[in-house]
């Protein structure tokens, strides 16, 4: 079996696949003991025939390797170094595009109808489009709820910290009302107005896919059609190693 890793900000989220099929998913805080809790999840490490690393946090990585290699006895394969993305990349320069986010567009393309938009609602909002031919055409990037929620917090005088929830009202009648009000709705206004300004150019039947810890959150207030695969990134990965080493055989 094959243990996918997907090494965010936030989370580490990882996930147990038997060939394509997802056999179990659980996450870790990114800031815990990684080896700790992955002893605990895992009942039986020696069934891993296989890890892989996508990474978008470079100080954790080798530590992750390390704890492993300890754990499995094999070295883990590595996205973007040991195995590449099999999607066309666009971007002006490939480098830059974070690993999570090929990832995500590789598996909306297998899985779901091209033209696609990605809308991953994490650390970060990312939006990432799919052309026809299944090339990864670029995105954006705007902050996510939970780091807009921290910066009102430690930039500001007065403004508390306020845990993400949904808001109660559009109105708030206090403070912490009023500020899940302005990150919820405007989050969800800024996925809603990106949409359809991708929609301009690409037509309005493109599919919207979302994943992420705070997406059914994006659905609910944005009255989006999103068809969401909380999973989706662990696919990519999946199918990145499946794509990767038939092609090495």
């Amino acid at each position: 079996m094959l243990l996918a890793i997907d090494v965010g900000n936030t989370n580490i989220s990882c996930g147990i696949f038997k060939g394509p099929r997802l056999v179990k998913q659980f996450d870790i805080p990114a800031k815990a003991c990684f080896k700790t809790h992955l002893i605990r999840k895992l009942k039986d490490v020696s069934r891993i025939s296989a890890s892989i690393i996508c990474s978008v946090v470079p100080k954790q990585t080798p530590g992750i390797l390390r704890n492993l290699i300890s754990l499995t006895g094999k070295t883990p394969y590595i996205i973007g170094k040991d195995l590449l993305v099999p999607i066309r990349n666009l971007y002006h320069r490939p480098k830059q595009v974070g690993q999570d986010r090929l990832v995500n567009a590789y598996a909306a393309s297998i899985l779901y109808q091209a033209p696609l938009i990605v809308i991953d609602s994490g650390t970060a909002i990312t939006f990432d489009v799919i052309s026809k031919k299944n090339e990864y055409l670029g995105g954006l990037i705007a902050p996510g709820m939970e780091i807009s929620l921290k910066a009102l917090k430690e930039k500001t005088a007065l403004l508390p910290e306020v845990k993400l929830t949904r808001p109660r009202m559009l109105i708030g009648k206090d403070t912490n009302n009023s500020i899940l009000s302005g990150i919820v709705f405007g989050a969800a206004d800024l996925c809603s107005g990106i949409t359809k300004r991708i929609r301009q150019r690409f037509g309005s039947d493109i599919l919207v896919i979302g994943t992420g810890g705070n997406i059914c959150l994006i659905k609910e207030y944005s009255k989006l059609d999103i068809r969401i695969d909380k999973n989706l990134t662990l696919k990519g990965i999946n199918l990145t190693y499946e794509y990767g080493i038939k092609k090495r055989i």
